[in-house]
């Protein structure tokens, strides 16, 4: 009993040693591995299975799909099929090649009409006085027209049925671009519709157009549904998704551009074969919205100005733009439209991002729009009546 007391008193005289710290099963610098690993696993699975969608996207930042591909290395260029190589080379030595002009360059106005043009006593106001430079096309799908114009007779190309949605719009289109190519004096190319009219006088047209060195095709970039959701994989390898774009089918363009599309056989015949309506999976594809602006995207994206010179109102949020009627023209509508100097675009995802740019000639804001439609027939009085005020404007 004693020897157990002494023992205990003895312990009291001993020094107290701290317990040992207890550590965790890992050390510091294995966290700080398992860390990097699982960030560098994360951007890998990102790089080769980026997201299908503009949602999946936000998960990775707040701006979207472009501030992930910010943060990823570029792809590794695909070696090209010897159908590209081919097609590409001619592409590229057509744009390249030293432009002769002629002594008269002229406009081509290219008219893709089912029948009757209704507006055919305006634009006779709008051509008479510049004979020698401009000429005329008429694609009439359905009916031959009964012309009032002298500038009209004896206009009308070789013409096939048109299907809206469907590949025979862009048929049309090509057909009416090769007719026109015939006359070297040709240097620059406008597709009208028979709802279409001018908004200014014919000097200023033709000055816009033929002193610049761009073509005014429509072309953004849509992620949602109406956009790359058309998309089909059947278009690999030549047109990938990340090149798809889409805009307004009404063009003004070069004449080397003209000369690519109809020479063009290879981009073509994958819209043609692959971008139709009634698709797999629902899709609804329109090769009239997205072949040209898909073309000229991947190969001269810099020849384009990314939008239309043709107004058009989509504020009812219909499938179709806003129709105008007798009542709604009037020298106010006029101003409004030739005063608008943005190009406005609207994407079809659940974000329904609205992109705005400012529409440079030559690097200069200027108005952006030459012509205009849908007016229906029964506009056509007011417009006569207001034409020469209008245009001047």
């Amino acid at each position: 009993m004693k020897s157990a007391q002494a023992w205990r008193l003895g312990m009291k005289d001993m020094p107290m040693l701290p317990a040992p710290r207890h550590r965790g099963h890992l050390k510091k610098p294995t966290w700080i591995i398992i860390l990097v690993s699982l960030v560098s696993l994360f951007l890998v699975c990102a790089y080769v299975y980026p997201p299908r969608n503009s949602a999946a996207c936000y998960v990775f930042s707040s701006r979207g799909c472009k501030a992930l591909q910010g943060w990823l290395p570029p792809a590794p260029a695909r070696e090209l099929t010897d159908d590209e190589i081919a097609s590409r080379v001619v592409i590229r030595d057509i744009l390249n090649m030293n432009q002769t002009i002629p002594k008269n360059p002229k406009i081509a106005f290219l008219f893709l009409t089912p029948g009757a043009l209704p507006f055919e006593k305006l634009w006779d106001k709008f051509f008479q006085g510049h004979e020698g430079r401009f000429s005329v096309y008429v694609h009439a799908s359905k009916d031959k027209p009964v012309h009032f114009s002298r500038y009209f007779i004896n206009r009308e190309i070789r013409s096939e049925k048109v299907v809206w949605g469907k590949i025979s719009m862009v048929d049309a289109e090509r057909r009416l671009l090769a007719n026109a190519l015939k006359d070297p004096d040709n240097q620059h190319f406008v597709l009208l519709s028979d709802s279409c009219i001018p908004l200014h006088d014919f000097d200023y047209v033709y000055n816009y157009l033929m002193y610049t060195n761009v073509s005014f095709v429509d072309c953004f970039e849509d992620p949602g549904p109406h956009g790359s959701g058309r998309y089909i994989e059947y278009m690999l390898p030549e047109v990938e998704k990340k090149d798809f774009r889409k805009g307004a089918q009404w063009f003004t363009m070069k004449r080397q551009h003209a000369l690519i599309i109809t020479a063009d056989n290879l981009y073509y015949s994958k819209f043609r074969d692959h971008c139709k309506p009634g698709m797999e999976k629902g899709r609804n594809c329109y090769s009239d919205e997205h072949y040209l602006p898909t073309f000229f995207y991947m190969l001269d994206p810099a020849g384009i100005a990314n939008w239309s010179v043709t107004h058009v109102d989509w504020s009812e949020g219909k499938w179709h733009p806003k129709s105008y009627r007798a009542q709604d023209v009037s020298l106010e509508l006029m101003r409004n439209i030739t005063s608008i100097s943005d190009s406005v675009h609207v994407t079809s995802d659940e974000r329904k991002e609205v992109q705005i740019r400012p529409c440079l000639w030559n690097g200069n804001q200027r108005p952006c729009y030459l012509f205009a439609r849908k007016f229906l027939p029964e506009t056509l009085d007011n417009l006569l009546q207001l034409f020469p005020n209008y245009t001047s404007i």
